[in-house]
């Protein structure tokens, strides 16, 4: 199984096997040029994320949309991946291609953005994405707060 697969499904077994082989841990997936990290962060797999983490994949790797897993974590309220990133001294001043830092994905209002999250479960529901709204419209002042 590929790196990116395993952290898709959250395979922890199967990505400490490719720490242990020497896989590039910020390999770019073909779709949006997302690290293993990035996946993990969207499809919230805390322990693919730790694990990551602390073998040294690039807190701070951006995609081909410019984000980092610090912005796709704040975004989708995985609070506990937004801890361990910044605890890793993640850059929150990066800016993504649309000139927003994690922290300004999650300051706005929640009717703001719904549609980008519609938009995330229609395209990555197949793939076993999940998303609860409500956890999230109550939890984006949490993580504005965190990234402040």
């Amino acid at each position: 199984m590929d790196i990116h697969t395993a952290a898709l499904l959250g395979d922890v077994e199967a990505i400490q096997e490719h720490i242990e082989a020497g896989t590039n841990l910020n390999t770019k997936e073909a779709a949006v040029g997302s690290s293993p990290l990035i996946t993990a962060a969207v499809f919230n797999r805390t322990e693919v994320a730790r694990a990551l983490i602390e073998a040294g994949a690039d807190v701070n790797f951006q995609n081909n949309e410019g984000s980092s897993a610090l912005h796709s974590a704040a975004f989708l309220c995985r609070k506990e991946i937004v801890e361990m990133l910044l605890e890793k001294d993640a850059d929150k001043t990066l800016r993504n291609n649309y000139g927003s830092t994690a922290y300004e994905s999650v300051a706005g209002p929640f009717s703001d953005v719904l549609g980008i999250y519609d938009i995330f479960s229609k395209d990555l529901g197949p793939f076993g994405f999940k998303l609860d709204y409500e956890y999230v419209e109550d939890t984006r002042p949490i993580i504005a707060e965190m990234l402040r």
